[in-house]
């Protein structure tokens, strides 16, 4: 004989009920069955709300209870035939009546008793109990109504505790007398060994189905519900979550106890001892597999068996001297908590035993405190101990499994991987067993710990990461064409799964923790809220996903103040945006200490030479033990592009108009033109090279007339060029007269550092550089006279896209 238990979801309303009817039919023609049902989907909370809105006075209660017969008076008149409802829907109006009366002696004595709330909880799975035998009855199922109350029994004054010899009796006698194929019970009810209603508490009905199975010594208990078996984690809050077929009753105990809503601790227990193997299954796809829950599993793999968490929680600590090295402390804190019957969820104390905090239910933390404060009033006012502290909003996350025990490194996975994501961790707890690893976080990060700890943990190699971008005219949307064009390449060869959750212009921006379209990405964008760099970042702080990365494609300097508070909440920095890195030294340092103090990368690989790997070369050699003697270079794709293209036939206001349209220079083309750009560049690579400099201190030899330095338009900047043409003709007839090329050179060399447009001659490695290629000369101890050359594309959209996209996937690879 098999034992059924079907829960709220799966009997919520006239269709769940028909499958469940339908399950039990087909079951039913092998073997003979006990059924137990919950209450319909949401009443027992309304049952509850009832009472205690009439306990106060508040006459809403009349409401709720309208609303609970609606709903199972519409499951009778969907499930039953109008020629045979008469009988049932007066049966199910008479328990509602006293339902109501119930309700109506509370209001009037504006008190409820743990005996009422028992009674007036119990109509729930009452009725439901009713409604789906008579409903399996018109199906043509030989089946009885038995009441769970007239056989378990509880002991007295007690929340769970059964009292079995009477209970199994009471069964066993029910059993041997038993005519019908299929026997169904309400779950949740029971009585007292005085013959006084109560309930069996959260998971009663599991409860009430196990205590069956145990009693009649059962094939199997089943438990359906409406997901298919116990997830590697929560599937609504981590897609990429699996079923587990298979687990341990442990497995089970310790996934229950943290939060997996499924089974209930309390339901394994009664068959544990019986060796009665549980399954859970889903109501409404019956022929998925579901997971069985037996003594002992096949050998697996993965030694996390699955990801559990409990989100209603509260912390109470309770610090002080006074607790070291006092016998019977810990005892005295537990009985107060126990007989005030608060349950503890976790412990973790101190090893100097000067501290000890546990979690409990964060409805009973102010119980808990106020009892704890009176137990240690004494010790509290001498400042032996301090007043008891609660910390609200926090939340358990577990990891279990019967492979973790002697697992070397599980706890250092869970903890880096947490710690990488700024995901602090409140208190951690660990059982002797070792299966199962426990720690308390902010709740509002559960999610996130849920899903990274999953992907560490269960998913194979693929990684997500979440980008936030600012910034899609030239560079932005190269960015965003690359990465749709990659996405396969990067899921199958480097494992990476790259979302882009927001996007921001000067004008607007979006966002979608499940990712944007990038197909329509410019259509969605055009709707979106208006832009503000710092809601931007708020919204991507509050979405707090893992893995985040903000990526900056601008040359805005008020974003660039922006970039410390997303390092200081882990999220990665990477940007072509030259200002921060140029910005006072102190601001420079302060966002390297960042990026190290809080583990998130700060990449800004396209501030020098776009998809050149200029600072990368420098940082290895430099990391090497290397020593850079002098740093010659070419840096201004813009700049060797105009001066490439100039000759007495074009003007020079038409060259630089045509770089500008080509997207070599910034928006603002006096930026490149005045040698500021070149200027930030060395001095980028001078810090980077261990030297404290400011962009001041770099000499800058402009070739600019001063009528164009002073233009405050970009209009005004053209015009001036092009009044000035005389001035730029007779630069370029020197150079010529000497043949040599014009080359806007960047020179650091003794700690100091120059910027200047130059005379290159044939020979030298910068004479034939061609286009808008960039070129570096690093003379080292290792390159004292050949010195190590970095050259090539070092400007234009794709290029710089590109070095961006590179970034990024360093980060994945590396994060």
């Amino acid at each position: 004989m098999n034992v059924l238990k079907f829960g709220g979801s799966s009997v919520a309303n006239a269709s769940a009920i028909e499958s469940v009817i339908e399950i039990i039919k087909q079951q039913s023609q092998k073997q003979s069955l006990y059924v137990v049902v919950s209450a319909m989907g949401g009443i027992t909370d309304l049952l509850l709300q009832a009472g205690e809105e009439a306990s106060a006075n508040n006459e809403n209660y009349k409401n709720t209870l309208v609303e609970i017969e609606k709903t199972h008076f519409e499951a009778v008149k969907t499930l039953i035939p109008v020629l045979s409802q008469s009988a049932i829907l007066s049966k199910v109006k008479a328990e509602l009546n006293t339902l109501e009366s119930l309700c109506e002696g509370v209001y009037l004595l504006s008190e409820l008793s743990l005996k009422t709330a028992a009674v007036i909880a119990s109509f729930g799975e009452m009725l439901s109990s009713y409604i789906i035998t008579e409903a399996a009855k018109i199906k043509g199922l030989d089946i009885v109504l038995k009441d769970s109350r007239e056989l378990i029994v509880k002991t007295t004054n007690s929340k769970v505790i059964i009292d079995y010899k009477e209970t199994n009796a009471r069964i066993k006698k029910f059993a041997n007398n038993s005519i019908h194929k299929v026997s169904l019970f309400p779950g949740f009810v029971a009585r007292t060994q005085n013959g006084e209603p109560t309930t069996l508490g959260r998971g009663g009905s599991d409860f009430t189905a196990a205590i069956l199975a145990a009693a009649i010594d059962a094939n199997e208990l089943q438990i359906w519900t409406d997901v298919s078996g116990l997830y590697t984690a929560n599937p609504k809050l981590v897609k990429q979550a699996k079923p587990v077929h298979h687990i341990s009753y442990q497995e089970a105990m310790e996934l229950s106890h943290f939060g997996a809503k499924v089974i209930y601790p309390p339901t394994i227990h009664p068959v544990l001892e019986k060796n009665i193997p549980i399954v859970i299954k889903n109501t409404f796809k019956p022929k998925d597999q579901g997971t069985l829950i037996t003594r002992k599993v096949e050998e697996r793999k993965k030694p996390v068996t699955g990801i559990s968490h409990i989100d209603s929680i509260a912390i109470i600590s309770l610090e002080g001297s006074g607790m070291v090295g006092i016998p019977g402390f810990s005892k005295r804190l537990f009985e107060a908590l126990f007989l005030e019957n608060i349950n503890v969820i976790l412990i973790t104390q101190a090893s100097s035993e000067h501290s000890i905090c546990l979690a409990v239910e964060a409805s009973e933390a102010e119980k808990a405190k106020a009892i704890l404060d009176t137990t240690f009033e004494f010790e509290i006012s001498k400042h032996k101990l301090d007043p008891v502290k609660i910390e609200n909003d926090v939340a358990i996350i577990a990891l279990v499994g019967d492979n973790m025990y002697h697992h070397q490194g599980l706890s250092g996975k869970m903890f880096s991987t947490l710690g990488k994501n700024n995901v602090n961790i409140r208190a951690i707890a660990q059982g002797a067993s070792e299966k199962n690893i426990s720690v308390v976080i902010a709740k509002k990060d559960i999610k996130k710990a849920l899903n990274i700890l999953h992907e560490r943990f269960f998913e194979v190699k693929t990684k997500q990461l979440n980008l936030f971008i600012t910034g899609v005219g030239n560079v932005g949307s190269k960015l965003l064409e690359q990465l749709q064009q990659q996405d396969k390449y990067l899921k199958n060869k480097l494992h990476l799964k790259i979302r882009v959750a927001g996007i921001s212009n000067s004008k607007k921006m979006i966002f979608n923790e499940n990712g944007i379209d990038l197909n329509s990405w410019q259509e969605i964008l055009a709707q979106g809220k208006k832009a503000n760099a710092k809601s931007f970042f708020t919204k991507a702080k509050e979405t707090n996903l893992r893995n985040s990365i903000f990526v900056d494609n601008t040359a805005n300097p008020n974003i660039a103040k922006i970039y410390k508070h997303y390092l200081a909440e882990s999220m990665a920095v990477v940007t072509c945006n030259k200002i921060a890195c140029a910005d006072e030294y102190s601001n420079y340092e302060e966002l390297q200490d960042l990026s190290r103090k809080f583990n998130a990368p700060f990449l800004y690989e396209t501030n020098v030479g776009a998809g050149l790997p200029i600072i990368d070369t420098l940082n290895n050699l430099i990391a090497s033990g290397d020593n850079i003697h002098k740093i010659q270079a070419v840096l201004s794709g813009s700049l060797n592009f105009v001066f490439n293209n100039y000759t007495e036939e074009v003007t020079f206001h038409d060259i630089v108009k045509q770089a500008q349209q080509q997207g070599y220079t910034e928006p603002d083309p006096k930026i490149d033109l005045s040698g500021v750009d070149v200027a930030r560049k060395i001095l980028i690579l001078a810090r980077e090279s261990e030297k404290v400099m400011e962009l001041e201190n770099i000499e800058n030899e402009a070739f600019l007339p001063q009528e164009s330095l002073e233009a405050k338009s970009v209009d005004e900047f053209f015009n001036s060029l092009a009044q000035n043409e005389e001035h730029f003709k007779k630069i370029l007839a020197e150079a010529n007269k000497n043949e040599c090329r014009l080359k806007y050179v960047a020179q650091y060399e003794a700690e100091n550092a120059k910027v200047g447009l130059q005379h290159i001659p044939v020979g030298h490695p910068f004479y034939n550089l061609e286009g808008s290629d960039n070129i570096v000369l690093f003379y080292t101890d290792r390159y004292p006279k050949q010195p190590l050359i970095v050259k090539g594309a070092g400007a234009g959209a794709e290029v710089t896209a590109s070095g961006i996209f590179a970034d990024i996937i360093r980060i994945g690879k590396s994060k």
